[in-house]
């Protein structure tokens, strides 16, 4: 249970300034952990890699959310506000220093930091916002969400302007900026109910087992959806790069695909609460797809308008599945969310390897209209899932 103070709302009503404070968190972290897709053109060149060992820097970030459920089971039981305050900083340090990575071990190893302050982070804050939320818990997933869409949204820019200014080598200091951020979550967060407290134990694997219509469904999704995101997110300003030429525009390409993801994740969370988790989720699984291969197929500004809508749809089923996870996780929240934590991310990195070894063979165009083709194959799983409470 979350512990109640005098300034928490009943638990039925939305808690905005707390929802708010912890999107503030959520977007001071995820700008840090976004600068790796712009500037890796530049590291690719830098140090001469491959699409697919590229593509493995990805992937080794993501891999400390193998410890994901534990890091929620641990949540249940402690106070999670030092996980809000720290972790912008955690991701940071390492993230702010791949430019002068001097091997491509190092860069591994900076990605292996980063990647255990992520799952820090990602794990517990869902779940306080959750019991923020009171009955509109797909609005509160939207609120968390665009503090995160909107990070990878700027963050591209940031970082390009930044290198433009001091060079890849020159980008470390960034981080600065993150220790004024976490002492500014630190402030904001003092009166928050952010402590949670499980009165029992319960072992991961009876969350599992209790979970576990939600999550295998969820996990298809995941795995179709991820072949998408794995294109986009990993290689979208590389793609722009190799067609253009143009690293500015691949920064600025990838801001608009998040900024289009910032509308959806606001608009999905909030519309899945009205008309259906099951509904939203069915329409994002169409729309991607297909604006995916228009995206690859178009030039000029068409272009541009079907990566908006690919962003738009793409990213937006996250807050309505976060939003699943919640109400169904009667016992254990935090280690349900670290469950479906483990699985999102582990999807993700996974085929983010196969774009890449697929990017080497065929190229980057092929590979995106391959991958859009099996993000449809997501569809039958949103049936499996229960009907909306």
């Amino acid at each position: 249970m979350i512990e109640q103070s005098k300034r928490t709302p009943t638990p039925n009503r939305f808690n905005l300034p707390g929802v708010i404070a912890v999107s503030i968190g959520h977007f001071v972290h995820d700008i840090y952990s976004s600068f790796l897709a712009p500037l890796l053109p530049l590291l690719i060149e830098k140090l001469s890699l491959t699409l697919t060992q590229a593509g493995l820097l990805s992937t080794v970030m993501q891999l400390p959310a193998l410890i994901n459920p534990w890091i929620g089971s641990i949540a249940d039981r402690l106070s999670v506000r030092w996980f809000l305050v720290m972790a912008p900083a955690m991701t940071a340090v390492p993230m702010s220093l791949i430019g002068v990575a001097p091997s491509y071990a190092i860069l591994l190893v900076l990605m292996v930091l980063a990647g255990v302050s992520v799952s820090v982070f990602h794990v517990p804050a869902p779940v306080v916002v959750a019991r923020m939320s009171g009955n509109q818990k797909g609005l509160g997933m939207s609120f968390f969400m665009v503090g995160g869409e909107a990070a990878r949204a700027v963050g591209p820019m940031a970082a390009v302007s930044v290198v433009a200014l001091m060079g890849l080598e020159g980008f470390y200091p960034v981080m600065g900026v993150s220790f004024l951020c976490s002492i500014l979550l630190f402030m904001t967060t003092r009166n928050l109910p952010v402590t949670s407290t499980a009165v029992s134990h319960v072992p991961l694997i009876d969350t599992w087992r209790q979970m576990a219509h939600i999550l295998m469904p969820i996990t298809g999704i995941l795995i179709a959806r991820g072949f998408m995101h794995g294109c986009m997110a990993a290689f979208l300003p590389t793609f722009i790069v190799m067609t253009t030429d143009n690293l500015w525009l691949a920064g600025v390409g990838l801001t608009i695909y998040e900024c289009a993801g910032v509308v959806g994740v606001m608009v999905a969370g909030t519309l899945s609460d009205r008309f259906g988790r099951r509904r939203l989720l069915s329409l994002s699984l169409i729309a991607a797809p297909i604006s995916l291969m228009l995206f690859v197929y178009v030039k000029g500004w068409a272009a541009y308008v079907m990566l908006v809508m690919t962003g738009f749809t793409l990213l937006s089923t996250t807050p309505v599945m976060l939003a699943l996870v919640q109400e169904n996780a009667t016992h254990s929240p935090s280690a349900a969310n670290g469950l479906f934590m483990m699985i999102s991310f582990l999807s993700r990195s996974a085929v983010v390897v196969i774009v890449g070894v697929f990017g080497d063979l065929i190229g980057l165009k092929p590979t995106f209209v391959l991958f859009a083709l099996i993000g449809l194959i997501g569809l039958p799983f949103v049936l499996k899932l229960p009907h909306d409470k």
